[in-house]
């Protein structure tokens, strides 16, 4: 009886210690001050604006917009691609309205070509549980038209894609496992099972793998380097890329003590990083199907260059203004912060 007590009370220590690290990795015991950089207005009609990108000469954005809470309740609407104004003169323009209605678009990537010529590519979550990559053009109306779909085995939970041109693209795969109990347990135990995928415009390959949660992806606007936001490892990693075979090198991973989602960049090529602060809380509010569960927002600024970058925090909110932001776009004075599941989004002023 006593060797059975002693092995029962070894066993609660170290389950409760267990909970205890998976809530302090979480952030869960942080205590946030809220803050802004300036106004925000809340833009509807576009829900679950989980991504959202500039065009970086003309200025207006495509949001990814998909309701998440119909698919969780069992009624899915169709998503879509949106071309936003900044000017607000005129309405959000659906761009894939003539798309298939299986569409429920994730990460994006713009690629504008010299000569102005604009690709978009599309992470698509089908209904059909397979995992696509869209490539669209954009047509002289200004609307999207499809011109291809790449599937592939290793599109096992893929999030974000990042153009490097009109044909070649990295994606990530934020779990090693598709959706169910064991994607709950990379999550919970910290597991990095996930990778990234280099699509050389013939075939998909591997080229980082055991990564937590690989989330975000986006480049240097040379083309030079390449960023991967690790959301459960809480950290920013930097590779340099060979042009050549499309191979990424570890240049230097970045603690941010914080749930990195996705990155952009400005004019400047700062990075511009939408982050959640308590990582548990955004899991309740993902599992809420009513979202009154609320999930603090953060979002990051990154300056310097490759293995020498410093995160500033630019907005921190405890969830009252928004919830489980994905995305922070900027263009001059302008900031949209797209949320994962909320109705609307952010339009920001920048000081």
């Amino acid at each position: 009886m006593k060797k059975l007590l002693i092995i029962a009370g070894v066993l609660f220590v170290a389950v409760g210690g267990l909970i205890l690290k998976t809530f302090s990795d979480a952030g869960q015991f942080k205590s946030l001050s809220p803050h802004a950089p300036g106004k925000c207005k809340p833009v509807s009609g576009m829900p679950g604006a989980e991504d959202i990108t500039f065009h970086p000469g003309l200025g207006y954005a495509y949001v990814s917009s998909d309701d998440r809470r119909a698919t969780m309740a069992g009624s899915p609407v169709t998503g879509g691609i949106y071309r936003y104004e900044l000017s607000g003169t005129a309405p959000p323009v659906l761009l894939t309205g003539g798309f298939s209605p299986d569409f429920h678009p994730h990460g994006i990537s713009l690629h504008v070509d010299p000569s102005g010529a604009q690709t978009l590519f599309v992470v698509n979550h089908t209904q059909a549980e397979d995992n696509r990559i869209e490539r669209f053009e954009v047509g002289e109306d200004g609307l999207l038209v499809h011109r291809a779909t790449f599937r592939d085995a290793l599109l096992v939970s893929p999030n974000d894609v990042v153009a490097m041109d009109a044909q070649r693209f990295y994606v990530t795969n934020d779990h090693g496992n598709p959706p169910g109990m064991k994607q709950r347990v990379e999550d919970y135990l910290q597991l990095a099972q996930g990778n990234v995928l280099y699509f050389d415009g013939q075939r998909f390959q591997e080229v980082i793998q055991g990564t937590k949660y690989a989330n975000g992806i986006n480049r240097s606007l040379d083309g030079s380097t390449v960023y991967v936001a690790q959301s459960v490892g809480r950290s920013l990693s930097s590779y340099a890329r060979d042009p050549k075979t499309g191979a990424l090198t570890l240049l230097k991973t970045l603690d941010l003590d914080s749930g990195p989602d996705n990155i952009e960049l400005d004019a400047e090529g700062n990075l511009w990083i939408a982050s959640h602060p308590k990582l548990l809380d955004f899991a309740s509010h993902a599992g809420d199907p009513t979202g009154k569960t609320r999930s603090p927002a953060q979002v990051l600024r990154l300056t310097g260059k490759g293995a020498d970058l410093k995160a500033s925090e630019v907005f921190l909110d405890d969830g009252s203004q928004t919830s489980g932001t994905a995305t922070a776009a900027v263009f001059g004075k302008r900031m949209l912060l797209g949320p994962v599941f909320e109705k609307d989004f952010l339009d920001c002023e920048l000081p």
